[in-house]
């Protein structure tokens, strides 16, 4: 893999954390167009949304936004390590993500810190999400982020 694959993919995870936080859902709809969002159970990873809308969707039921339109997060990405398949089409990252909040009912505080499996696929010249598997290993207080 070319250092220049490697910083694309680094730029697509940059690029989710950025939208998640500016509360631009559509737009992390847009990343998995082609892709899906994965949660992970003692059984592997099962499908909780795939293509643009219904990923979409499924962050507009889980996030809340607040009056600026926002979650009032910032999500961390870190630790990524990218590989690629031989054939330079597919890759893969493995990274940790941590959120951070603060809210008129919550200082500023660390809610969740987990780790990402990614899975990508080079289209038309350009890198893609393939795949988003979320695991959560570490959880604080979730009540202002989520709407479940």
């Amino acid at each position: 893999m070319s250092a220049e694959d490697a910083r694309a993919i680094e730029r697509l995870l940059f690029t989710y954390a950025d939208a998640v936080d500016a509360g631009d859902l559509a737009a992390v709809g847009e990343l998995f167009r082609e892709g899906r969002i994965c949660g992970e159970t003692p059984d592997g990873p099962v499908t909780l949304a795939e293509g643009s809308a219904a990923v979409e969707a499924f962050y507009r039921s889980l996030v809340r936004l607040y009056d600026d339109g926002t979650p009032r997060t910032r999500h961390v990405t870190t630790n990524v390590v990218v590989e690629t398949d031989p054939g330079g089409e597919a890759a893969s990252a493995a990274s940790t993500y941590t959120v951070f909040q603060a809210t008129d009912a919550l200082p500023l505080q660390a809610i969740i810190v987990g780790r990402y499996a990614d899975t990508f696929r080079r289209a038309d010249g350009a890198w893609r999400f393939e795949s988003r598997t979320m695991r959560a290993d570490l959880t604080g207080d979730l009540s202002q982020h989520l709407l479940r």
